[in-house]
């Protein structure tokens, strides 16, 4: 018997780019049987334009606005394992709308994992491909007291996703998220 979901809510990771929300919430909404739905994606889908695009075309600030309103219809939905893009959860509007229906996790990883899953990669506006550790220190010591407000905060490391899967899912049954895990038996 898998787990399941016992609070009709929708499980929203939250955390830095790289930090593992896509590859975490996947495993997590096939564990619960659950939709996996990724923000970033869904604004992509819904614009015609990816992220960095939309960044070079309109700039931050409006992307957020749009960020927002794709969140709130997103929140609005039935529930699913929602991996929001880095800076969603930044936004008290996106926060106050998930305070209703979700249970927020921030996958909190260490600025030294986040620097080496980001190196090289071009698809992250807001982070140089090479030589980010900086910028990526400075936006974590921004970010990490807005990620903290989150429901739940489970520790990943430089170690395959379903390890954090596995902390994550002992999280959420203690507080009585997700049914307690039960071996199959034969």
């Amino acid at each position: 018997m898998s787990q399941q979901l016992l609070q009709p809510k929708i499980l929203l990771l939250v955390g830095m780019m790289g930090s593992g929300k896509t590859s975490v919430g996947r495993m997590l909404a096939r564990k619960l049987n659950l939709p996996f739905v990724d923000s970033d994606k869904e604004i992509e889908k819904s614009t015609g334009f990816t992220i960095s695009d939309l960044f070079a075309r309109y700039g931050e600030k409006e992307f957020r606005k749009g960020e927002e309103k794709v969140m709130a219809r997103l929140l609005s939905g039935t529930p699913c394992v929602l991996s929001s893009g880095g800076g969603a959860f930044l936004s008290e509007k996106t926060r106050k709308n998930a305070k209703k229906t979700a249970i927020s996790i921030w996958i909190k990883v260490a600025t030294e994992v986040i620097s080496n899953r980001t190196q090289g990669r071009t698809h992250r506006p807001l982070v140089p491909s090479e030589d980010n550790k900086d910028v990526i220190q400075e936006l974590f010591q921004r970010s990490a007291p807005i990620f903290a407000e989150a429901d739940i905060t489970v520790d990943s490391f430089d170690e395959h996703p379903s390890k954090t899967v596995i902390r994550l899912l002992k999280e959420l049954e203690k507080m009585k998220i997700v049914s307690p895990y039960r071996p199959k038996r034969f």
